[in-house]
């Protein structure tokens, strides 16, 4: 299991630009909390970037994820990153999130879109983004409105990290790909 497998796995399943852009934001967020927390930096990158790489083929629930941690299965990835990824489905009630990596995968994946989204209607993009103005967004339900507002605040507590110091957190992961992310 490298990035370079798991790149070339996204890239096969998936050819929306916007949804690789998602899952490559997602694995930043992964890989800062991994480096904080003295996990498995790749191991944690690896299920943030690939959490969503069935999504394409198999949007409507349960298959995704079940048709994604079918193909990993086959591909031999390890039963912790493929029950971390079927985790983030709420939908899924077989797998509750236990782990670290699995409240982690969660806790990232909304607020990873959602702060996205922020920076997309800034000049300055992630520069300069607050906690305080993420938070601002978040009450206005017509801003980003596919996003669960819910599942951001519920992500953290979860996770057992103070909603501020997450965002900053992520921010500040995001901004490090944000040629990635923003061209």
């Amino acid at each position: 299991m490298n990035r370079n497998d798991a790149l070339t796995l996204m890239h096969e399943y998936v050819q929306n630009e916007s949804l690789r852009r998602h899952m490559l934001a997602v694995e930043a967020a992964m890989r800062a909390y991994a480096l904080s927390l003295g996990e498995d930096v790749e191991k944690w990158g690896i299920v943030g970037l690939l959490h969503d790489f069935d999504y394409e083929r198999w949007p409507n629930p349960p298959d995704h994820p079940i048709k994604g941690s079918e193909i990993l299965r086959e591909k031999q990835y390890p039963e912790d990153v493929i029950y971390a990824i079927l985790s983030h489905a709420d939908y899924l009630t077989d797998y509750p999130r236990v782990s670290r990596l699995d409240k982690a995968l969660y806790a990232c994946d909304e607020l990873s879109g959602f702060l996205v989204a922020c920076a997309l209607v800034r000049p300055e993009r992630l520069t300069g983004l607050e906690p305080k103005s993420v938070r601002k967004k978040l009450k206005n339900a017509n801003f980003a409105a596919a996003v669960n507002r819910e599942d951001i605040t519920r992500g953290a507590e979860d996770f057992g990290v103070e909603l501020d110091a997450h965002i900053h957190l992520c921010i500040a992961a995001l901004s490090g790909i944000s040629k990635d992310l923003f061209g």
